[in-house]
């Protein structure tokens, strides 16, 4: 009998998630030296990690023999008091992703339906896909979200609909009255997640925390893998309701965030230094580029998180040619938009080079 007969039929048709290269990868395969590569292909903050978190991970490390807190108290009772809500109103995940697949667990059954834009994090779908879901995809309007499709979309199948805020990847946003009043239509049956990945590049980031309040049916995703740059520990929260949370924590595997990314996640939170000189830096950031590529005649779409979209023709073609100079970017063929690329905001020098080598790469 060959293996794929005892294999769940949709595992076999289940798409695979496409992250960015990593630089070890590029220079064996381009043959360059690792230490000229750039990589402003994943959103990560080239600011590196928080000072604050880096030295209690390597406290952390110390004791690496030892188990984690399997229920995240102490993180969990931190973010609580950041929130503003009870410590049985956060779950704890290995990255926001293993949220996004929890609620996969909770929720979704074969034949329902979750309802998100597109273009948006690819996550979601790939989650619906893995529980026998149908995503039911919106088409943004000028790259935004239109939650007013969204709300039409919804049927009695509909179980999960997603709102990310700033958007991946078109680092759009929608308002806090926009997402209040979307949430507050939607019918009994629906619960409303808002991904909030990118919140802490805004000022004034949206609270939805009304909506809990409320009662309503409505969970809200954070990282620590953006601002605070810890992608590598792989550490994401979200808050709602305790029923909510509860169901999450169910389903959730003991020991799912290592006690290095536990330590590092508390820290973190106390370094709003760190956060706020990675939100003025990266506001200029994005200045840079956008003035950068619009001298360059390409069209751009406006962004208010930590990357940026660009317009340049033959995407592939110009992501390998970019990354064949050391400078590594997204190209968005898996979004439906080969035509365009996602570039992380750098450091200056970083922007410069990518603007540099960009251009070079257009008149070549």
């Amino acid at each position: 009998m060959k293996l794929e007969a005892l294999v769940n039929p949709a595992v076999l048709t289940q798409p695979v998630y496409e992250p960015g290269k990593p630089i070890e990868d590029v220079a064996r395969e381009l043959g360059l030296d690792p230490t000229t590569i750039i990589k402003l292909a994943s959103n990560e903050n080239p600011f590196g990690p928080s000072p604050l978190a880096k030295a209690a991970a390597v406290r952390a490390l110390g004791q690496g023999e030892l188990y984690p807190d399997g229920g995240c108290v102490a993180l969990r009772a931190r973010l609580a008091r950041v929130c503003g809500l009870g410590v049985n109103q956060v779950v704890v995940g290995n990255g926001s992703n293993e949220l996004i697949e929890l609620l996969g667990h909770v929720f979704l059954r074969p034949g329902d339906e979750v309802v998100m834009g597109n273009p948006a994090f690819a996550v979601y779908k790939l989650v619906a896909l893995l529980f026998g879901a149908k995503p039911v995809e919106v088409p943004l309007v000028n790259h935004k979200h239109d939650l007013a499709a969204l709300a039409a979309a919804v049927t009695p199948r509909t179980k999960l609909v997603f709102v990310p805020s700033p958007n991946n990847p078109t680092g759009t946003a929608n308002t806090e009255a926009e997402l209040l009043s979307f949430a507050r239509s939607l019918p009994e049956h629906v619960v409303f997640v808002f991904d909030e990945a990118y919140a802490e590049y805004l000022e004034s980031p949206p609270d939805l925390r009304p909506l809990i309040t409320e009662g309503r049916k409505v969970v809200c995703l954070r990282t620590f893998s953006k601002i605070y740059g810890l992608a590598s520990l792989r550490v994401g929260y979200g808050y709602s309701s305790f029923g909510l949370a509860s169901l999450l924590n169910r389903v959730r595997q003991p020991f799912n965030v290592n006690a290095i990314g536990q330590a590092a996640a508390i820290a973190a939170l106390d370094d709003g230094e760190f956060v706020a000189q990675c939100r003025r830096e990266n506001h200029a950031g994005l200045a840079q580029l956008q003035d950068g590529l619009r001298s360059l005649g390409l069209e751009t779409v406006p962004s208010v998180a930590n990357f940026i979209l660009v317009k340049v023709g033959d995407g592939i073609r110009v992501f390998s040619e970019l990354q064949q100079c050391g400078v590594i970017v997204r190209p968005m063929r898996s979004y439906d938009m080969p035509e365009w690329l996602r570039l992380t905001v750098g450091t200056s020098a970083q922007n410069n080079r990518l603007l540099n080598t960009l251009a070079q790469v257009l008149r070549d």
